[in-house]
């Protein structure tokens, strides 16, 4: 079951209510998992400064049992921050991508 949280300094007002179903058919199409396991949770308003500033700013962690490794991740990070920058404006200097691999017991 792919998850995918990403957190922001975006104010989530201007989060569109949409926006965690977008990211969750990106990750589905991307990981090659069906979307009726895949979950995203966008978080707003976060306190956070990337490279010293408050501009705006993103980081995503991104876990699933399987289809993570670099190659695999280089697709997934691209394919998510191309939403990201599409519907908050950040550019991709100004985020971090995280990957969690699971096994199949960790999960519940």
């Amino acid at each position: 079951m792919p998850y995918l949280r990403l957190e922001t300094n975006v104010p989530q007002e201007k989060i569109p209510a949409s926006f965690p179903s977008e990211l969750c058919e990106i990750v589905s199409k991307s990981l090659g998992k069906p979307l009726s396991y895949c979950a995203a949770t966008v978080v707003g308003g976060v306190s956070m400064a990337f490279g010293g500033t408050n501009e705006p700013t993103a980081q995503a962690t991104l876990m699933s049992i399987g289809a993570l490794g670099v190659a695999e991740n280089k697709k997934h990070a691209k394919a998510i921050f191309e939403a990201v920058e599409k519907t908050l404006g950040i550019p991709p200097t100004r985020y971090l991508f995280y990957r969690m691999s699971g096994d199949s017991t960790a999960k519940g």
